[in-house]
Formats: structure tokens, sequence, C-alpha cells
């Protein structure tokens, strides 16, 4: 049902016109990229004595134990028609944080697990395209959808990255702001915490209203710098 429904929402967005192959390929690369991302979140949890995510089942690589029908299905086909660029997530692993043998000081590890994990990847990637592509060359290769698919993995696993490190929640990289907030201010974030989603979705929302699309630049700019390392 899931392949079916996935298939349906690909094939919806090529007949509008709104979807292009290199963007099938970024979408097939940002999938396994997430589903890692949140992996890891499990495994460095199960490290630290929380073993929630694996009597959960979520410790898997199979696809379908992580996707999330609004985050992995609705809101990146939503946000593609748009126009405003690729942006979704995977079903969130379960950590109970409670559970950890350093509640505060794991609880930031296991967070920053996620982006860690993205820049390996990219990191991996970047080396087998310089190698692969790149060394023992005069002029880069660009040809063929190899090189392309390498280069897009590294980019992709960037962009993770650097999105899940915005300090607003439920991002990563809030966990590093809740480690260093005071004490005094804890009830006070407690209440506006759930709402991070909401203030991040409906942020994007206002700023296309006046045809502005952060996403965009932000992938763009991380693209044009991975370039510029690979020496494209």
């Amino acid at each position: 049902m899931w392949a079916l429904v996935v298939v349906a929402v690909v094939v919806l967005l090529v007949r509008a016109n709104r979807l292009t192959t290199g963007e099938v390929i970024l979408f097939c690369i940002l999938v396994p990229s997430l589903i890692l991302h949140e992996v890891s979140h499990g495994l460095v949890a199960l490290a630290f004595g929380d073993d929630t995510a694996k009597r959960a089942g979520r410790l898997s690589l199979n696809p379908l134990r992580h996707v999330d029908l609004v985050g992995t299905i609705i809101v990146p086909a939503i946000t593609v028609l748009a126009g405003f660029g690729f942006f979704g997530w995977a079903k969130p692993v379960p950590v109970n944080v409670q559970r950890l043998r350093s509640p505060r000081n794991q609880g930031v590890l296991v967070s920053l697990a996620g982006p860690l994990t993205n820049v390996v990847i990219a990191g991996l990637a970047g080396v087998a395209f310089s190698a692969l592509f790149v060394a023992g060359r005069a002029v880069p290769a660009v040809g063929g959808w190899w090189p392309q698919i390498v280069f897009d993995i590294g980019a992709v696993n960037l962009w993770v990255a650097c999105f899940n490190l915005i300090p607003i929640p439920p991002l990563d990289g809030s966990a590093l702001l809740e480690r260093l907030l005071p004490s005094a201010w804890w009830p006070g974030y407690l209440r506006i915490r759930p709402y991070g989603l909401v203030v991040i979705l409906g942020g994007l929302v206002l700023l296309s209203m006046v045809h502005l699309y952060p996403l965009q630049a932000i992938f763009g700019h991380i693209f044009l710098w991975w370039e510029h390392l690979l020496g494209v």
C-alpha cells in the first residue's frame, strides 16, 4: 500500500510537470538519508542505556518502519507543487531520555548523532566522488548518472545535517540549546516546545507569500559549496 502511494505521488508530480528526473533522484536519496539519520539516534541511545527504539522495532533499515504519511509523502508533495523545494521528515525514533545513564549530557549526544551520521555519509560520498570521477583527470567527470548520484548523496546529506542543526524544536539543534538554557527558563520553554514544528511550517508558508524560499536558498548555497569543495 505504501509503495502504491509513493508511486502515485511521484506519477502525479511528473504528470503535472512539477517534478524532474533530478528531483526524483534527490527524493530517492533523501528518504534513506532520513532513515539512517533516525536509526542513528536509536543506536546511540541504546549504547547509553535506552532500548526504547529497539523494543519498538525502529532500529531497522526497513523504510516502512520509518515512513511518516504526512512528513515523508504529503508534505514533500505539497512543497514541490508549491515551488518550495523538498522538505520533509521521517517518523522520529522514540527515545526515553530519562533511561539514559546521564540524561542531560547523553541526551545531547543522542540528538547530535543524526546530523553527524549525515556528515559522515557526505564525507564518504565526497571521497568516492573524488576517487572515482576527479582524481587523475584534468577536467572533472560530469557526464553520466553515477557522478551526479554520488555528488547528490553528499549534497543532500549536508543539507539534512545543516537543517537539523537549526536550534528550533523538534530539530536536533534544539538539544544543544536546551542543554545551555538556565533552569529558570525551563518552564516557559517547555510550554512553547510542542509548537516548534508549527513555527517552522508556518514561517515557510508566510515567507512563500512574499516569494521568499529560504530552503531553496540554503540548499543552493550548500550545493555550490559542495561543488567548490569537490572541484566540479
